[in-house]
């Protein structure tokens, strides 16, 4: 028992088994081998290591974004003057990477909380019983006014009217705003933090240079009316109505190269629907909010409100970076050294089930024994150490037993070898 477990532990620790390989001369099989081989290779080749860039590691950035807008707005509206500075015309104040800028508004001034008549063409009565009760919009009081044919209404009075928007757009002038980003990102994993301000971006250059795609596209200045323009839309049909713009900032950084290179990219995409739809296509037109400014007149608390048309920028920063790492480059040359074994595979099915000559394959691929036969040969095998049998015996003695039991023959190769040994040692 312990000779066994010890021949056994000894296998196991200084034994190597390998596959038994055949090699077929065919034109055909070889021919599809290599191409499937040489598919696989350009698979590894271009699309993991080249497009893929299999044999980096990535990693996203912690980003932060600071905005700020310049430009001063002019209108004149009944003979009233008004100048808007960036005070007036950015929600909220700036300095968010999400914000809006108007361009549009209707202002209705000097509302005082009391009742007043709704607007003509809204809860129309024509007597008291019509305006019982109350909505989410409007709380009427169950009176019916004469003058208008509405209802009555406890509210900010007089009532706001938005029925029609100002075209063209009050704020026309906001196309020549500039919008000024600062972005700052952090690799954590390689320990790289870069800002859009990049080299050769200082106070001279910013002072003069404005966005362009392809004469000046690492600048931090944007024009509203190219950022409108650059994303699709007409300046003056989003500017009347509202609409919502984004602008993704891009870091795609290589750090395998020096890190002067990482630099941003700036693209622009109009987020509010497609501007080549005309208006009623769409159910919501537009960005639009409301907001007030209250103020006490005669100890009255009063307010202007203002529904405010504009265009919202939604700052986006997008960022992945790559490095050269061992264990990637690893782990994607493992990976297409095993898919390499689809080529034997499909070889494989070729030669033993789709060639004529398959049995002929499947003869030569697997060998099979029998299990009387195996102990014929372990029981010579016993025979030969037990009684010191040569070797040219033994082989001789092992070749009479397969032939008496008929697994020998002309076409047993196992056979013949044994034959040929015990002749060569006998001569």
């Amino acid at each position: 028992m312990k000779s066994h477990i010890t021949n056994a532990l000894s296998d196991f620790f200084f034994e190597y088994e390998t596959p038994r390989q055949v090699l077929v001369r065919n034109r055909r099989v070889g021919v599809v081998c290599r191409l499937i081989q040489l598919g696989v290779l350009a698979y590894i080749i271009g699309w993991v290591f080249i497009y893929e860039k299999g044999y980096q590691s990535t990693d996203k950035a912690v980003s932060s974004v600071f905005t700020k807008m310049k430009g001063v707005g002019y209108t004149s509206i009944n003979g009233t003057e008004r100048v808007w500075d960036v005070a007036d015309y950015v929600f909220p104040p700036q300095g968010d990477s999400s914000f809006v800028i108007m361009t549009n508004y209707i202002i209705t001034e000097g509302q005082k909380m009391g009742k007043c008549p709704e607007l003509r063409g809204k809860h129309s009565c024509s007597s008291n019983s019509d305006c019982e009760g109350g909505s989410f919009k409007r709380e009427m009081t169950g009176v019916c006014v004469n003058a208008t044919k509405t209802c009555e209404v406890l509210a900010w009075c007089p009532v706001e009217n938005d029925h029609n928007i100002p075209d063209p757009p009050l704020l026309m002038s906001a196309e020549n705003y500039t919008l000024f980003i600062k972005n700052s990102v952090t690799f954590p994993i390689f320990g790289v933090s870069r800002s859009n301000l990049v080299e050769g971006i200082d106070g001279d250059y910013i002072s003069k240079c404005l966005h362009h795609p392809q004469d000046a596209p690492l600048c931090p200045i944007f024009r509203l009316g190219d950022i409108v323009t650059l994303s699709g839309f007409n300046f003056e049909t989003i500017a009347r109505v509202g609409g919502a713009i984004g602008i993704v900032v891009d870091w795609t950084c290589n750090l395998d190269v020096n890190v002067k290179h990482c630099k941003p990219q700036y693209n622009f995409h109009g987020l509010y629907g497609n501007p080549t739809e005309t208006d009623k296509a769409r159910a919501s037109v537009g960005y639009n909010f409301r907001y007030a400014k209250h103020y006490l007149e005669n100890g009255t608390d009063t307010r202007t409100l203002l529904k405010v048309f504009g265009i919202r920028l939604d700052i986006i920063v997008n960022s992945l970076a790559r490095k050269f790492d061992i264990i990637p480059t690893l782990t994607a040359i493992g990976s297409g050294v095993g898919i390499f074994g689809v080529a034997t595979v499909v070889c494989d099915l070729v030669l033993l089930y789709v060639l004529p000559k398959r049995e002929f394959y499947k003869n030569m691929k697997f060998k099979q024994t029998d299990t009387h036969e195996q102990n014929i040969s372990l029981y010579l095998q016993h025979d030969r150490e037990s009684l010191g049998l040569e070797t040219s015996t033994y082989y001789t003695l092992e070749a009479n037993a397969r032939q008496v039991q008929g697994t020998g023959g002309p076409d047993d190769r196992d056979s013949e070898a044994c034959s040929t040994e015990t002749d060569l040692s006998k001569k």
